[in-house]
């Protein structure tokens, strides 16, 4: 059986017991993983993880959750199999889930697959949407539809219902990551899997807090961020419609990738990228994804609400101009911002 502590004792089996450095140095690894790289940076005598060790991790976060894997936990729910007794992380995930989206009020919705894949940002080929498609899409999602059982069974209201966590499970994957490295010891790290980020101590070799760059929606130059901040102790998460899209080859109508589970709809909105500080990657990666969907003004009136949670968003105004919008906790740990 897949569990946690099964999970962190096979990471220990790697920690070093060759002879290193006396003196820490900056241990960097790095890789692939859930469709894209992963980088980790981490202060220590002597190297403590390897690319097997991630590999195995990611492994069986891919066979809990990805709905690329046909024979994963979460593809045999999504194809009605009521026998699938998910594991420790699926719980964890799930429980997390449905925290988003009932704070969120459905703005954060894991059973949006359906709508995810026929708008073409899923495993599945693109559909002609209409607004019947989209109505009919439309009566299979609602977190709400689903529960799970002390059995560790999936309950489905509709065995049509579509469960998607990819938008949750790569900052869920950073925690994982975060907590190997704290087992082992290590108090100073930054780890990043595709833009998200966790955070732990400083660079002690540089006496400095660790960097990050968040990514400017009008620029394609990576290495010129929009904003600069310094990242300890709590994880950053972005999600942007800048650069996720699709074109309609007949039409040349543009979709962007944040669904709408409220409408059904994939909606041009004048918020262009969010980015949530958080306690963990988890939590950061939800409500991103959230504030997306609802638009800079209910995302901004959410955030005031919720305790840790910290919010930087860049929208086009009125007036048609890029603005920003950053809650008071964003603004202390602003680093350098641009022009």
């Amino acid at each position: 059986m897949r569990n946690s502590s099964v999970l962190v004792g096979f990471f220990l089996l790697f920690a070093a017991c060759n002879s290193g450095p006396k003196t820490p140095e900056k241990q960097i690894l790095r890789g692939d993983a859930l469709g894209t790289t992963y980088g980790i940076s981490y202060i220590s005598k002597t190297p403590l993880l390897t690319s097997a060790a991630m590999d195995s991790l990611i492994k069986v976060v891919n066979q809990s959750m990805s709905t690329y894997w046909p024979d994963s936990d979460i593809s045999k729910i999504n194809r009605g199999d009521t026998s699938v007794v998910v594991e420790p992380m699926f719980r964890q995930v799930f429980d997390l889930s449905e925290l988003v989206y009932k704070s969120s009020g459905g703005y954060f919705d894991p059973t949006v697959g359906p709508l995810v894949n026929a708008w073409g940002f899923g495993p599945e080929k693109a559909l002609e949407m209409t607004p019947n498609r989209v109505d009919s899409l439309m009566t299979y999602v609602g977190f709400s539809k689903v529960s799970l059982l002390p059995s560790g069974k999936i309950n489905k209201s509709d065995p049509a219902i579509y469960f998607d966590f990819n938008a949750i499970a790569k900052g869920y994957t950073l925690d994982r990551i975060a907590l190997i490295l704290d087992r082992l010891g290590v108090t100073d790290y930054l780890i990043e899997l595709g833009g998200e980020l966790v955070a732990k101590g400083r660079n002690t070799l540089k006496e400095k807090q660790w960097l990050v760059g968040i990514d400017h929606p009008k620029n394609e130059d990576r290495n010129n961020p929009i904003v600069l901040v310094q990242l300890k102790d709590r994880a950053l998460a972005s999600s942007g419609n800048y650069r996720k899209f699709r074109v309609d080859p007949e039409t040349g109508e543009k979709f962007v990738h944040t669904i709408n589970p409220l409408t059904g709809y994939s909606e041009n909105s004048a918020t262009l990228a969010a980015s949530v500080l958080a306690p963990n990657c988890a939590l950061a990666d939800g409500y991103a994804t959230a504030f997306m969907a609802m638009g800079y003004e209910k995302a901004i009136a959410l955030a005031a609400t919720l305790e840790n949670i910290e919010v930087y968003l860049v929208y086009v105004n009125t007036e048609g101009a890029l603005d920003q919008y950053m809650s008071d906790g964003f603004k202390q740990v602003v680093y350098e911002q641009a022009e």
